[in-house]
Parts: C-alpha cells; sequence; structure tokens
C-alpha cells in the first residue's frame, strides 16, 4: 500500500469511530430526556394487553417536551407569544375556555421537567408542569372475581332488603339477563337484589334525548347497533368545532384530541364499553340495555389504540365540552373512566372550569387495592364540588378486591365486576374496574336530569349521594356508605 493510500484509509477509519462515537452519543441523550418524562398509568382493569405500539406510544409523546403552563390572568396572547419566542419555544395551543392555560413545546432538545421550571421562574406564570403520559393497564384475572363471589357467600354478609315494586319494566334486549347490575336475580352465584333498582326505576324514566352525556376515553364506537340511537350528532344549526390554535373540525358526532380530528370512532374497546353502560338503547331486542334507553352520548376520545394519551389531550376534551355548554349543547355529565397517583394543578382546573358551566365530573377511583385518603388517585380525588369518586363492587355487594377506596375522598359505589356492554364491531363484551362502576353512575345521573332538568350540579350530585343504599361493608371505605339507587335518586317509590 502506498503512503497516500494509507493515509486515506486512516483518514476513512477515523471518521468512522468519529460517527459511530456521535450516533452512541445521540442514543445515550436521547435514553436520558426520555428518563425525565413525566409518565403516569390509569389505574383501570382492560382486556387490552400492553405491547410495543403501547410503549411507541409513550415515546413518542415523550418526545415533544411538552409542558402545560398557566399564565397569570390579564397576560395577552401577544405575550405568551414574546415569552415563548425567546426561550425559542412554540405555542402549540391555547385553551380558549380554560382560562390562560397554554401547551408549550421546547425546540432546545431539553427535558419537560426542565422547560416547565424556566417557566415557573417568570413573574408572568402562575405555575408550569410536564405534559405526562397516561396509559390504561391490563384486565384483572377473572379467576379473582370467581373467588371473590365464594368468599362473599358467608353467613355475615349482609342480606338485601328488597322494595315492592321492583319487578318493573324488563327490556327485551337478549344479553339482558347477564346485566346483574341493573337487575340481580343471584345469577352466577351472585346475591340477589344487589343491583342499583333500574327497572323500579324505569317505571318513572328511562332517560331522554335531550340530555347529553360526555364520554371522554378512547372514543366510542358510533355506529355500533346498540349504541347509533343515541349517539350525540352536532345540530345542523350548531356551527363545526373551531378553535384558533387547532383549526377547524367536522365534529359531527364529538371530537378526537389523540388524533387531532373531528373523527372519534373507537379503537380500542374501553370507551365503547363504558358508552354502553350509560345509554344502549333499551328494548330494541339487541344485545344489552343501557342505565338510560334513551340519551344522547358525546364520544371524547384522548387514549389512541394502545390505551394511551396525555394530559394535554384530556383537557383539550374538556374544553370542548366546555365550549359545547357554551354553544347550546345541553352536556350535564362527564364520565371519566380513567385516572394516575400523578397530580396535575391543569387538569384539576379545567375540571373546575366544567363544573363552573354545570357539569358534574364523575370519576373512576382506581384499581389498585389502595386507600385513597393516604395515596390519591386523579382525577378522582381533586376535591372539587362537581366531582364524585366511584368505587367498585362485585355481583355479591362487597368492594371489588381491585377496587380502591377511602372514608373521605371516594364518594359512592356502583357494580363494577363482571359488567356485560357493548364492544366494537356490534360486538358485547365483559369487563371489570371501577372504569365500569364510573358509567353506572353516570347514567343514573342522567336519569335524575331526565325528569329534573334544571338540578344545579351541586344538588345532583347530593341527589346521587342522599339515596344511595347503606352497605356495611362499605362503612369506612366510602363516604357515603353506600351502593348508587336508581329509584331513589328519580324518586320512583
Amino acid at each position: 500500500m502506498n503512503r497516500q493510500n494509507f493515509f486515506g484509509h486512516l483518514a476513512l477509519a477515523a471518521a468512522v469511530v468519529i460517527l459511530a462515537a456521535f450516533i452512541g452519543q445521540m442514543r445515550r441523550m436521547e435514553r436520558s430526556h426520555a428518563t425525565f418524562e413525566s409518565r403516569t398509568t390509569i389505574v383501570v382493569p382492560h382486556g387490552h394487553d400492553h405491547d410495543a405500539d403501547e410503549a411507541d406510544d409513550a415515546e413518542s409523546a415523550a418526545e415533544d417536551s411538552e409542558v402545560i403552563v398557566r399564565f397569570r390572568s390579564g397576560t395577552s396572547r401577544a405575550t405568551i407569544e414574546r415569552i415563548t419566542e425567546q426561550l425559542n419555544d412554540r405555542l402549540l395551543d391555547r385553551f380558549e375556555f380554560i382560562n390562560n392555560q397554554a401547551v408549550i413545546a421546547d425546540e432546545d432538545g431539553l427535558a419537560p421537567e426542565t422547560v416547565a421550571a424556566e417557566y415557573r421562574g417568570l413573574a408572568e406564570v402562575e405555575y408550569a408542569e410536564p405534559n405526562s403520559v397516561i396509559e390504561l393497564d391490563p384486565a384483572e384475572d377473572k379467576g379473582d372475581f370467581e373467588e371473590m363471589a365464594r368468599v362473599s357467600n358467608d353467613d355475615d354478609d349482609p342480606p338485601v332488603v328488597r322494595h315492592p315494586g321492583d319487578g318493573g319494566a324488563q327490556p327485551n334486549d337478549p344479553l339482558f339477563k347477564e346485566q346483574w347490575s341493573l337487575l340481580n336475580t343471584g345469577q352466577r352465584a351472585g346475591k340477589s337484589g344487589a343491583d342499583v333498582c333500574a327497572t323500579r326505576a324505569w317505571t318513572k324514566t328511562k332517560g331522554s334525548r335531550k340530555l347529553v352525556v360526555a364520554v371522554i376515553d378512547t372514543g366510542v364506537d358510533y355506529n355500533h347497533q346498540d349504541l347509533r340511537t343515541n349517539i350525540w350528532t352536532r345540530p345542523a344549526s350548531l356551527a363545526p368545532y373551531s378553535d384558533e390554535d387547532l383549526g377547524d373540525f367536522d365534529d359531527l358526532h364529538g371530537f378526537d384530541a389523540a388524533d387531532n380530528d373531528g373523527d372519534p370512532m373507537d379503537d380500542n374497546g374501553h370507551g365503547t364499553h363504558c358508552a354502553g353502560i350509560i345509554g344502549a338503547e333499551g328494548d330494541n331486542s339487541d344485545g344489552i340495555a343501557g342505565v338510560n334507553w334513551e340519551v344522547e352520548i358525546m364520544p371524547l376520545k384522548f387514549l389512541g389504540r394502545s390505551g394511551s394519551g396525555t394530559t394535554k389531550d384530556a383537557i383539550e376534551c374538556i374544553n370542548y365540552v366546555v365550549a359545547r355548554k357554551k354553544a347550546g349543547v345541553n352536556v350535564r355529565i362527564i364520565s371519566a373512566s380513567w385516572g394516575s397517583t400523578a397530580r396535575s394543578r391543569a387538569l384539576g382546573d379545567a375540571i373546575k372550569r366544567a363544573g363552573d358551566e354545570g357539569i358534574l365530573f364523575i370519576a373512576a377511583a382506581g384499581n389498585s387495592s389502595t386507600n385513597n385518603d393516604t395515596r390519591p388517585h386523579y382525577p378522582s380525588n381533586y376535591d372539587l364540588p362537581n366531582v364524585l369518586s366511584v368505587a367498585a363492587l362485585t355481583r355479591n355487594d362487597v368492594l371489588a378486591r381491585f377496587s380502591n377506596f377511602g372514608a373521605k375522598t371516594v364518594h359512592i359505589a356502583a357494580p363494577g365486576a363482571e359488567i356485560m356492554s357493548t364492544w366494537p364491531g356490534n360486538q358485547y363484551e365483559e369487563h371489570s374496574g371501577t372504569s365500569m362502576a364510573t358509567p353506572v353512575v353516570s347514567g343514573v345521573a342522567a336519569l335524575i336530569l331526565s325528569v329534573n332538568p334544571d338540578l344545579s350540579v351541586t344538588d345532583l350530585r347530593q341527589r346521587l349521594l342522599d339515596t344511595v343504599d347503606k352497605l356495611p361493608a362499605l362503612d369506612g371505605k366510602v363516604s357515603s356508605g353506600g351502593r348508587v339507587n336508581a329509584a331513589r335518586a328519580v324518586r320512583a317509590e
């Protein structure tokens, strides 16, 4: 080899070494960046297993280094844009109906907490926090529920007192016999009467399509045979949804914050299951009956196919609900079957804003078998007058083994184990969790409003708490000490 070729090869080898070192350093930086992400987990049993796609969703959310900032009152958009430009950041969105909140993306490759700390140091900023990732948990093992049924059938299990007229209206839906939460006849080793007294409530009301319940979740299969009649459709008189920063959306049936479009079709299943519990059409010879046979369900999506989403997108959905309420849509309830142990001031402010518009926020207590009084779970633990936290019961009227509890912070219980409901593609599946208990209470709240449409959010919440069936098993576990009772709630007695 001549000297010229030798030095040429030497230079090439050196370049390869330098390039490899650079790539390795970049990967180390990426891994280091990921460790700073604030990742939270929804504590909700669900049938979808974790897989590589879910991890990829979380990683892609983490790469954006987004922060949620609340600027002090009076801070103009021009000032916000000037601040973000000075910090080499980008204003992604302002939540128009949640005062002074904005989402900002970093463009310097900094960790989210570092970016949030920069904003917290500014006089114009009230608070700043990373945009956390939220993920669904896998399902509870079915064998666990069978064991719970055996354990609860002992001599000390409190009897259920039936009231005259408990028979009530029974729909012709073929799977109604599996819906022990609505009418428990003792099927599958359950306890007769351990239900929400739905059939007796239906002698007074089966719901109203003048009332809208927003389901913030993985979206809803709005074409499902048992749901399509009860899905909210934007009235012709109402203009399509428009957001100054995000753009215009043809929100025919709701909004998808996960994909930033107007199509909240469910590609996971969780949201469709929750929607069916609230309002699958009753007495239509298909599938199941919802707590409401007639209602309008507004699908909102912030959790994607793998069950992963962000706090920002949850707030986007709440902002949408508030916007539609202010535009004249009679949405009175948000059903939220998700949560985590991470507290977000931004999410709390968004829920409070919904309360200001007269919207009750019903939230799952969580499924870690833990005490929310000592280990808070959000959003169910926000101490707000429009928040109602829901624990889950088995078909034997005892607290489900997976359910969180809290004598101060969990307010009411409802059936949540082995609940049959709608599933995408005109299917029906059985799932368990406080995810399932939450829409039961949301459905009963909608029944109340169908006969008392002018109730304030405070009075609606109190009605639900004042009309529970007290259960000894819930003493010291739930503040009301009882299971939701639809018949009492609508005063069908």
